[in-house]
């Protein structure tokens, strides 16, 4: 009996052991895991903290080797020579820039309808009459010369309405690609701008006054061309805004040029011999009127003089005859 009990709990002591090493070895595996599982994890942490810190330095020399090249893009050194390195290329424009302009001569059978009806195609268009003249010949004959300004989207249907209000005489269309005209006045424009703001930049920091009178110099020279750019930069903006259209507009059997009329009819030569006779006569009546009153005091003055005459010779006559009778011999 007592065999069975030592046996026993030798056994129950045998097992406790065996369960506290095993959970002894556990606890060892799964710390050993978790070391590893730590340390990879910080060292991903730090590779990923020194990788941002890696990529930053290279864009912070990226960015100081733009701020070089914009310093050095001016076109010129220190000493005034043009700088020998070649800019950037020019990224490819968004968009064409075209100026677009038309000139069109239409005989129409009312000039001022048709100016009217101009106007209104151009500013239904959102454009405008930039220049009007109207120009009278005579007494039948009337001309108009137009300037009209239309948006680029609207010009082919505004230049198809002009060109249907009448008598098609000639048309010519001009079509010319700028974009790299405005493209290159852009970038000399950004250039320009950053080559202002260094000089002033340079002014705030000039201690002398021999430096501050020659940085002002470079500075009205350098806002003289900017501004010059500038005016370029917005006559392109107009004229690849607004496409140009000249309308000549003239009625039937207008002179020309030369001031020749066309061949006329019989009809034609017997209105205009009638126009001249009584042309003729009106000018004729003119010139009466006006010597009108020059004849009345002639013939007034012509009256006068006939009257005081006559009484001279009648004066005369008796004075001489008794002269006469006292010198004649006696009977």
């Amino acid at each position: 009996m007592e065999w069975n009990s030592r046996t026993d709990r030798s056994l129950a002591r045998g097992r406790a052991v065996l369960v506290a090493g095993v959970l002894g070895l556990l606890l060892a595996v799964g710390g050993c895991g978790a070391t590893g599982d730590a340390s990879d994890s910080g060292a991903k942490a730090a590779d990923g903290q020194n990788a941002p810190e890696g990529r930053a330095d290279e864009r912070a020399g990226a960015g100081a080797a733009d701020a070089d090249g914009a310093a050095s893009s001016d076109g010129k050194q220190a000493d005034g020579k043009p700088s020998g390195s070649k800019a950037a290329p020019k990224p490819g424009a968004a968009a064409t820039h075209v100026i677009r302009t038309a000139a069109l001569s239409v005989e129409v059978r009312s000039v001022p309808k048709a100016v009217a009806a101009a106007r209104a195609a151009a500013e239904g268009a959102g454009g405008l009459v930039a220049t009007e003249r109207t120009e009278r010949l005579d007494d039948t004959y009337e001309t108009s010369h137009l300037v009209v300004r239309v948006p680029q989207d609207r010009f082919q249907e505004v230049l198809r309405e002009l060109a249907g209000s009448g008598k098609l005489l000639s048309r010519t269309s001009n079509a010319k690609d700028v974009t790299d005209q405005v493209v290159d006045v852009d970038s000399r424009i950004a250039t320009q701008r950053a080559s202002v703001a260094r000089v002033r930049e340079l002014m705030d920091r000039a201690e002398r006054i021999s430096d501050v009178v020659a940085l002002e110099g470079e500075l009205s020279s350098r806002q003289s061309d900017l501004e010059s750019l500038l005016a370029q930069q917005s006559s392109l903006k107009d004229r690849t805004s607004l496409a140009t259209i000249t309308l000549d507009l003239t009625p039937p059997d207008a002179p020309d040029d030369d001031g020749r009329e066309e061949e006329t009819g019989f009809l034609d030569a017997l209105g205009g011999g009638w126009d001249a006779f009584v042309t003729m006569l009106r000018w004729i009546a003119v010139a009466f009127g006006a010597a009108f009153p020059f004849l009345v005091t002639g013939a007034l003055a012509l009256l006068v003089w006939r009257v005081l005459r006559a009484r001279r010779a009648a004066r005369e006559v008796p004075a001489v005859t008794p002269a006469e009778a006292e010198g004649a011999p006696a009977p």
